[in-house]
Parts: C-alpha cells; structure tokens; sequence
C-alpha cells in the first residue's frame, strides 16, 4: 500500500472520529490518491491538485470544490511529510482570472 493511500487511511479513520462524515470527500481523495500514485507520486503537490481537480467533470464550481477536498488533505499531510504542498485558494466561480487559473486552462 502507497504511503498516500496509507495517509489517506489515517486521514479519514481521523476526521471521521471527530463526527465527520466525509463521504463523498473520502471518494475524491481516494480518485486522487490513485491519480498520483499512476503519475508516480508519493507527496501531494499543487501541481498533481490542479491537474486532478481540472479533470472533465464540472466547471469552475466542482474544480474549487474538488481543490478544496485536497486542500484539506494536504494541510494534514504537511504535518508528516513537509515535502507536501498545499494547494492554493481562490479557485471557483469568484476567481475566474489571475495567475492561478491560468494554470488550469492552459
């Protein structure tokens, strides 16, 4: 088992014990826990988050919301592995300009 997919583990089991449900966070990150492990990954980095969160699925709304979901992730993985990056804010349908989105539309 990847050292993502076992933080990923943690994660939840952790969250979930302070009374949060996280259903449909725990299947994102599990998507893009298995996005990084086929890119070869063993850290989070925005890069790997805008790529995923970018995939096909949604507009501006499901790319911030998708962010967000690994944002959270990230800044608990920081704490264990500082080679983490936590994905910047300002995505999603207020911030449809600037530098930062220009990453995700090329």
């Amino acid at each position: 088992m990847s050292p993502l997919r076992l933080a990923l583990e943690d994660y939840l089991s952790l969250r979930r014990s302070l009374g949060f449900k996280l259903e449909r966070a725990g299947k994102l990150l599990a998507q893009f826990v298995v996005f990084c492990e086929d890119a070869g990954a063993d850290v989070v980095t925005t890069e790997l988050a805008l790529a995923w969160a970018a995939l096909p699925e949604g507009g501006p709304n499901w790319v911030g919301h998708r962010l967000s979901v690994v944002r959270s992730f990230a800044r608990y993985l920081v704490f264990f592995d500082q080679r983490t990056q936590v994905p910047p804010t300002g995505f999603g349908p207020k911030a449809r300009t600037g530098p930062a989105l220009s990453v995700l539309t090329g």
